[in-house]
C-alpha cells in the first residue's frame, strides 16, 4: 500500500529565493492554506525538504 503525503502551504513563498517559489509551484501549491496530496516518493520528499520552513506535512495511508 503506497503512502500519501498531505502538504499544506503555511507561509508565503513571496520574498523567498526563486528556487523555493518554483518548488512550491511544482508541488501544486498556489495559495496559503492550500493542501495537496502527493505520493510519498524520494523526489517529493526532496522538494518538501527544500521548502520545509514553508509547509506542513501529514502522512496518510492510501
Amino acid at each position: 500500500m503506497a503512502k500519501k503525503l498531505a502538504i499544506t502551504l503555511k507561509k508565503s513563498p513571496f520574498g523567498r529565493p526563486e528556487n523555493q517559489r518554483k518548488t512550491a509551484a511544482a508541488l501544486g501549491l498556489r495559495k496559503l492554506q492550500q493542501t495537496v496530496v502527493r505520493e510519498d516518493t524520494p523526489v517529493i520528499r526532496g522538494m518538501i525538504n527544500r521548502i520545509s520552513h514553508l509547509v506542513e506535512v501529514v502522512e496518510q495511508d492510501a
